[in-house]
């Protein structure tokens, strides 16, 4: 790990090894996967990379414990004082994970601080549901023994994305294992540090062996974990291209499957709006995880009339933002997470001039932020919701202005799209912002503003993903309905 990263705080001794079964086991080859920091491009550790054969181990240690383990043998409430322990030595490593966040994706300190809290609120959520959640159905008629019962699904395959690999994870594992599930953990390789920290915590935890499993895996190897005639079902967020084949792998199978993918979400600012509010927080809003944020509102549409006037609000919030190192206490917005990703925005910087965009401000990386993946917030103007800029997810800090004909044009314009993540619609009028946002396809809306909630339910419409992930909605995928039809009602 370099010398220059403050990740060397955090305890690396199990980082070559997988956690399988209620253990630290040594993997089955020496292959090692580079951990790279956005800020200084230098590699900060490395972590074993999982064949076939160590994903085997793990599937299997997995549906031995749920096939002959405790924990889906125990009642809801039971499996909800586990978890109680778990989320109290998860929160008591707050330093660590954000630190962890910081060093392998740029976002700011700010932001890393309530991580934590926020992705073990997922667990919290469960701990609550397993009292309230009727897991237990009695259906009519009266005294007769029929019964609804909500049973685990088996072995799930959490696969969690790079941007967001602590809160996305929880998000996952809560309800799986409070509904009695068992679970391998596949983070991204780029940042797999959370889920080593979360398989430590579980461990602390008492978690009962198998019950929650551990692997770091590339393409061919992760491949095999969805593949995996063991696996019952998938949690995957991340890419649609990527959440496509899952899905295609799982229909074959009739695996379950939930799926989070991606978003090019649209903010509708209606005319009775002030347009410099609406600049500030769309401009606030797009350094959320420095821009690579699948609920990012990056389409906005304006009438065309004040079009004009818009993009001189917004130009002039975007170029207030501060971009550097996320350990100045004054920045606002950090690198991006990899190279890669960096070259890929790039890309569409290349393709919006060369399809007829005005690149408004930014477009390029910062000249004196060198080393490290900056890149400027970036605002287009005058956008054709045609172009590839405005139709496929860029997954950085730039934003599409779109003209459009009036509120009706408006709402068509943002259904124009292969995506249906999120949405707003900048309006002071809230009767309007309904009646708006039902018109939107999309499967969260907000109004003046990006919002989110999981204590509800998140997911998305058409490519933007399958199911729902918090609340209520986010438990059903993990359980399976019984029906059960006794000849007499049972004893309570």
């Amino acid at each position: 790990m370099s010398s220059t990263s403050r990740a060397h705080t955090i305890d690396r001794s199990n980082f070559g090894k997988f956690y399988i079964a209620g253990k630290w086991v040594d993997p089955s080859t020496g292959r090692l996967l580079d951990v790279v920091s956005p800020l200084t491009e230098e590699t900060i550790c490395q972590v074993a990379e999982a064949a076939i054969e160590d994903v085997d181990r793990a599937v299997n240690a997995a549906h031995q414990a749920f096939e002959s383990g405790p924990w889906p043998r125990m009642t809801p409430l039971e499996r909800a004082e586990k978890l109680e322990i778990f989320a109290s030595i998860l929160r008591s490593r707050s330093e660590d994970f954000a630190t962890a966040w910081i060093e392998t994706t740029g976002v700011i300190p700010s932001m890393a601080a309530g991580s934590l809290e926020y992705a073990v609120t997922a667990v919290d959520r469960s701990i609550e549901q397993a009292g309230s959640f009727p897991f237990i159905e009695r259906h009519p008629p009266e005294n007769s023994g029929n019964m609804l019962v909500h049973e685990p699904v088996g072995v799930v395959a959490t696969i969690a994305p790079w941007n967001a690999p602590l809160a996305s994870m929880m998000t996952k594992i809560g309800p799986a294992l409070v509904a009695g599930c068992t679970v391998v953990m596949k983070p991204a390789p780029q940042t797999p540090i959370e889920a080593y920290l979360i398989a430590e915590c579980a461990n602390e935890a008492g978690i009962p062996d198998g019950v929650i499993n551990l692997v770091v895996a590339d393409r061919d190897a992760s491949d095999h974990l969805v593949r995996h005639n063991k696996v019952d079902k998938v949690s995957f967020t991340g890419s649609v291209a990527t959440g496509k084949r899952i899905a295609s792998v799982c229909a074959n199978r009739i695996a379950r499957v939930t799926l989070e993918l991606g978003g090019k979400s649209a903010a509708i600012v209606l005319d009775d709006y002030d347009l410099k509010t609406a600049a500030d927080s769309l401009a606030d809003a797009i350094t959320v995880l420095n821009g690579q944020n699948c609920a990012a509102l990056t389409r906005i549409i304006v009438s065309r009339d004040r079009h004009d006037e818009f993009v001189e609000h917004l130009v002039s919030a975007i170029e207030a933002v501060k971009i550097g190192n996320p350990y100045d206490p004054d920045v606002q917005l950090g690198p991006i997470t990899m190279k890669s990703q960096l070259e890929k925005i790039e890309g569409y910087i290349a393709t919006g001039v060369a399809e007829g965009a005005k690149l408004a401000t930014g477009g390029k990386r910062p000249a004196h932020l060198v080393p490290g993946f900056y890149f400027e917030p970036t605002v287009f103007a005058n956008v054709d919701n045609q172009m590839a800029i405005a139709r496929e997810e860029i997954f950085g800090p730039v934003l599409c202005v779109i003209p459009s004909d009036g509120e009706e044009d408006a709402i068509r314009i943002a259904n124009d799209s292969p995506f249906g993540l999120a949405g707003a619609v900048y309006t002071n009028d809230n009767t309007k912002a309904f009646d708006v946002a039902r018109h939107l396809r999309t499967g969260t809306v907000g109004q003046n503003g990006m919002k989110a909630s999981f204590a509800i339910s998140f997911g998305g419409f058409k490519q933007s993903g399958l199911g729902r992930e918090g609340g209520l909605q986010g438990l059903l995928p993990y359980l399976e309905p019984k029906t059960v039809m006794l000849d007499e009602e049972l004893e309570s």
